[in-house]
């Protein structure tokens, strides 16, 4: 079964409790040096800030066009996060004009309106109805897609096994996400390995892993729906015409203390132009059904439970040396700055590794420090309870080109589907 979409840190732990006294000191103050962002037409600027609600930490996001299929009925959206730990594009109704609820939905074999529930890592959830649309992107444009429309007027009731997880006994429930201020942003762009959703699974069993996916909607009430791959939410950018066979997300290293805001790129392609060239970087396959890797971390070796998701706020691991915050809940407050290191792991037959460094300082005391910040790259906390696994959040990408390369698609290092990045 695919991973779901990540976002470790979405909703209740975005907003950063102000600490009420200071430590964790974080370390020099000094910019590090970083080259030129990419430009050209297949560069969509990208910007890491407090999202649209301003109480958000390590959002990374970027402006998306979508369009009535075939018209030049258009809106163009911003604050749509980048998510490397999901797929599709995701728009959160109360971001559209009116206009764009004319967005003509999509339909089951059955011929019954379609709907679908994205549930997250941190046990929660989003409902909405699966459209068609225009997506344009930079200078890629994908045409008639499948997208989700996140808490649209007059949808029906979350089903059971949408908002509640049926493994647990009684059911857990779900908190939904379905205004921007539980999603962060005006919307999420779900560009990962995969070129759909859910893909094989949802084509033949309506319920992969007892937790609902695709709906058919009539009258009557929602019931579970297989629905074909070709049919499903889609990787926009795997649509477009050019540039289609991943995507590379460039960040400049910020100082230990963090920034106000930080501009980057999403570059459309790897090895497709000069200036999404893989390089020197390292290649890291990843399991073609979860789209992870193997992690090691201080002896524990999380067997293709390492993933690189810019969805997740922070750094999500399993350390009981390190100290939890007082004020910010979910999170590490050492009481100085640690420097930490894990090593990533190619799946399958892969023999490729690679050795990573990171850092680790308390949420409180930086946020007390600067309280205006919205980017840091040494913030983590725990994995979720039941949980295994490490997620290399948005503070990895901070100094690095990372690339995203999809599933059957080529580049010079391969097939996909892998992950690479490479320090500036």
């Amino acid at each position: 079964m695919r991973r779901r979409a990540s976002g470790i840190a979405a909703a209740a732990a975005l907003v950063v409790a102000l600490a009420s006294c200071g430590g964790g000191g974080a370390g020099s103050s000094t910019p590090p040096s970083s080259p030129p962002l990419p430009t050209g037409p297949n560069v969509a600027p990208l910007v890491v800030d407090a999202g649209p609600s301003q109480l958000g930490v390590n959002l990374p996001s970027v402006t998306v066009t979508i369009c009535i299929p075939g018209t030049s009925t258009c809106q163009t959206i911003d604050h749509v996060l980048v998510d490397t730990g999901s797929t599709g594009l995701r728009i959160v109704a109360e971001a559209l004009n009116a206009a764009l609820f004319a967005l003509p939905g999509a339909t089951t074999a059955a011929g019954d309106p379609m709907y679908e529930c994205l549930t997250y890592a941190s046990n929660a959830y989003s409902w909405g109805s699966v459209r068609r649309a225009d997506v344009q992107i930079a200078n890629g444009h994908a045409g008639n897609i499948a997208i989700q429309l996140i808490g649209d007027p007059a949808i029906p009731t979350a089903p059971a096994d949408c908002s509640g997880d049926l493994n647990t006994n009684p059911p857990t429930p779900l908190s939904p996400q379905q205004t921007v201020a539980d999603v962060g942003g005006n919307g999420l762009i779900g560009i990962s390995v995969f070129l759909e959703d859910c893909g094989p699974a949802c084509a033949t069993i309506a319920n992969p892993d007892n937790r609902g996916f695709y709906y058919g909607c009539p009258a009557s009430g929602c019931v579970g729906a297989t629905v074909v791959q070709a049919s499903q939410v889609r990787n926009p950018i795997s649509q477009l015409a050019t540039d289609n066979n991943g995507v590379e997300i460039v960040l400049p290293a910020i100082t230990a203390v963090g920034a106000p805001t930080v501009a980057g790129a999403l570059v459309l392609g790897v090895d497709t132009q000069s200036n999404n060239q893989l390089g020197a970087a390292a290649i890291i396959s990843v399991d073609p059904l979860s789209g992870n890797f193997t992690t090691v971390y201080k002896g524990t070796t999380y067997t293709r439970a390492g993933f690189l998701d810019s969805g997740s706020n922070g750094y999500f691991f399993t350390d009981s040396s390190l100290t939890a915050c007082t004020n910010s809940i979910g999170w590490y407050c050492p009481a100085t700055a640690v420097t930490l290191s894990a090593t990533n792991q190619g799946a399958g037959t892969s023999s490729a590794s690679s050795t990573v460094s990171f850092n680790i300082a308390s949420l409180d005391a930086l946020s007390n420090a600067n309280p205006s910040f919205a980017a840091y790259e040494n913030i983590g906390g725990p994995m979720p309870a039941g949980v295994s696994g490490f997620d290399w959040g948005l503070p990895f990408f901070f100094g690095r080109t990372v690339a995203v390369a999809f599933e059957g698609k080529t580049t010079s290092a391969g097939n996909g589907p892998f992950v690479a990045y490479a320090n500036f």
